[in-house]
């Protein structure tokens, strides 16, 4: 037996029934927590009555019909909870007879299934800027579900109901949150819910920030750049660029783009080896397909004191701290047609007449508005000269420290002094290097006899209360010839010199005394065509006679007996006759064959060459010592020939 459903009906009376009509009828309106039943959970409907007033009873349908107290999970009056899908709606009615209003709008209530979902940024930054290319991106996970899409933002422009929201050129338009669902397309009542929100952040392109280090150059020290972003995020590349003087506009920079190449880098640093003068830089970086740049970023300088070959800067007065009232006079001087004077400052890089008034390659100024500025002169084709800093000091702070305004030179003797707006002070001056303590006041002067490297750094002077400022003092190193990097070489080079000297000495006698004495026993044949012949002949098997190391050229050709006595035939040994012939000191010379002229003159040569190679300074010297010997000695040895002959 079945027990009928009942109906959530207004006091049990039947809706059926039908209400007194009269003028316009009092409306009832539903709404809903949410337009889905999450996983596990229920949606939470409210049925009210426009106008309001009291003592309504409220009737509930689902799909168009009665909603049964079964298909709710709690419900008063006004207010029930529910967690199935379904088109939901409401009346009022009251009084007897019932008077009922106008059903309320259907409200439709989604189940809600278990896949996550979440919004995309591509690329992946976390911020973005104007003119970028950006793909907003709904992705629903789990089973293979096709799903219509549903997006939600705060921004003013709408996405279209699409899985991939594409945004080719961003604008402050697209600032926002950003949040989606999906349908399934079979059954457009069960949803996904919504997902997280992510915001997209687009600003206004960015501006690269430069600096470097060390500012000032030592040798030996590689520069490096460091480039920065505001707001730093990811998939910047840098590029590095060097500053150079724009030819008709004195105050704009030409980029001159860096090894690194038009690639850039991934690092934010670039090093720059064996920089030796003033040169200004720039960076920029970018990111993106298609790329979009950050602007360029102020020129930073890395400075030089030493003069270069281009040209170079003076200051008059000669010295690195002025008072601000005193009149400066800086010049250029080099070989460009077209100098200008630059400054750069707490305020920024300026340029005479800015600073001052500008005549030719001199730029006059006659009262300093910076506390601290480094000068240079600049020319039209990108040349720099060395740099200075100067520092200003206003009269009524006391006291000015007088050091050189360029680089000192290793070994030269340097006086430091204190002075005020009118006079040098010669008594109770304290000086400082590094903040620390060298002199005590004792007297006015601070002198560095012979300056090294170790006395670089930051100096200052302190005369009763007043303290001046500090100021750099650079050391330049003294180029020195270079020593000799193989002293080893040149040790064991000597003794087996030596040792190769006696060697062909004693060869040379062994060779003059074997030649004297065989012109003295030389034997004449005239068997055969004229040939030599020796005058002990040997039959039969005999050792081999070898070969003369003082006549390299002839060797012992012994007839061999056995082969007549072996054929039947006797042979006929003519007689030799034996003649002694005087010879002359040029004919026993003669018969020194050239190989062992060859021989000695080679063993001289070597002889030459390891005794001056081993007294040379460098390998430079050496080759040329080699070549001036190796000419001497072959005209020596043609000249021996000639005269031999």
């Amino acid at each position: 037996m079945q027990t009928p459903h009942r109906s959530l009906l207004v006091g049990g009376w039947d809706r059926t029934q039908d209400p007194s009509a009269k003028a316009a009828k009092p409306k009832a309106t539903l709404t809903a927590d949410m337009t889905a039943v999450p996983v596990g959970g229920h949606v939470t409907l409210t049925c009210s009555v426009r106008p309001a007033s009291t003592g309504w009873k409220f009737s509930w349908f689902k799909d168009d019909k009665d909603l049964t107290v079964e298909e709710t999970v709690s419900h008063l009056n006004e207010q029930i909870s529910v967690s199935q899908k379904g088109l939901y709606s409401c009346r009022g009615g009251r009084g007897n007879p019932i008077y009922y209003t106008e059903k309320s709008p259907e409200v439709r209530i989604d189940a809600t299934v278990s896949n996550s979902v979440k919004v995309i940024l591509q690329p992946y930054w976390s911020e973005f800027y104007e003119g970028e290319k950006i793909s907003v991106r709904c992705e629903i996970h789990g089973g293979d579900t096709e799903w219509d899409y549903e997006w939600d933002t705060t921004s003013s422009l709408k996405p279209s109901n699409q899985l991939e929201y594409s945004i080719s050129s961003a604008s402050s338009s697209h600032r926002g949150d950003y949040r989606c669902k999906g349908k399934e397309k079979s059954d457009q009542h069960k949803t996904t819910s919504w997902s997280p929100s992510v915001r997209l952040m687009v600003s206004d392109r960015p501006r690269s920030f430069l600096t470097v280090s060390p500012s000032w150059l030592s040798p030996g020290v590689p520069a490096t750049l460091k480039c920065d972003i505001k707001n730093p995020s990811q998939g910047w590349r840098f590029y590095w660029y060097k500053a150079v003087p724009h030819v008709s506009n004195r105050y704009i920079n030409n980029h001159q783009l860096l090894p690194s190449g038009v690639s850039g880098t991934a690092q934010d640093s670039y090093i720059i080896h064996r920089q030796t003068h003033t040169a200004g830089y720039i960076c920029r970086a970018g990111r993106g397909d298609p790329m979009i740049y950050a602007g360029y970023s102020e020129p930073k300088f890395v400075w030089s004191g030493d003069f270069p070959s281009e040209g170079s800067l003076r200051v008059n007065p000669d010295r690195g701290q002025h008072f601000t009232s005193e009149s400066i006079t800086l010049t250029c001087d080099g070989n460009s047609t077209e100098w200008r004077v630059r400054s750069f400052s707490e305020d920024g890089p300026l340029q005479c007449p800015s600073v001052g008034t500008m005549t030719r390659f001199t730029c006059d100024i006659s009262r300093l508005k910076s506390k601290n500025a480094v000068f240079w002169c600049e020319s039209a084709s990108g040349e720099f000269s060395n740099a200075v800093n100067i520092t200003g000091q206003a009269d009524d702070d006391g006291i000015i420290l007088v050091s050189p305004v360029h680089p000192v030179t290793e070994g030269t003797s340097v006086i430091l002094s204190c002075s005020l707006r009118e006079q040098k002070l010669l008594s109770n001056v304290f000086f400082y290097r590094n903040d620390k303590l060298i002199q005590n006041g004792s007297g006015g002067e601070l002198n560095i006899s012979s300056v090294s490297k170790s006395n670089e750094g930051f100096y200052k002077c302190q005369h009763s209360r007043q303290m001046s400022p500090r100021s750099w003092m650079s050391v330049k190193g003294v180029l020195r010839p270079r020593s000799s990097s193989y002293p080893v070489f040149l040790i064991v080079g000597s003794v087996f010199g030596i040792i190769l000297v006696i060697t062909a000495l004693l060869i040379l006698m062994y060779c003059f005394r074997k030649s004297k004495g065989s012109a003295a026993d030389q034997v004449v044949s005239h068997y055969g065509n004229q040939q030599k012949t020796y005058s002990s002949l040997h039959y039969g098997n005999q050792r081999n006679p070898g070969v003369n190391p003082c006549r390299h050229g002839e060797s012992m050709q012994t007839p061999h007996r056995s082969l007549f006595v072996g054929a039947g035939i006797e042979p006929r040994i003519p007689r030799p006759r034996l003649t002694i012939v005087p010879m002359t000191q040029s004919e026993a010379l003669r018969t020194l064959t050239v190989p062992n002229k060859k021989f000695s003159l080679l063993m001289l040569q070597l002889m030459f060459i390891l005794m001056l190679s081993s007294q040379q300074d460098n390998r430079l010297s050496q080759g040329r010592v080699l070549s001036m010997t190796l000419f001497k000695t072959n005209n020596r040895m043609a000249a021996l020939k000639r005269s031999s002959v």
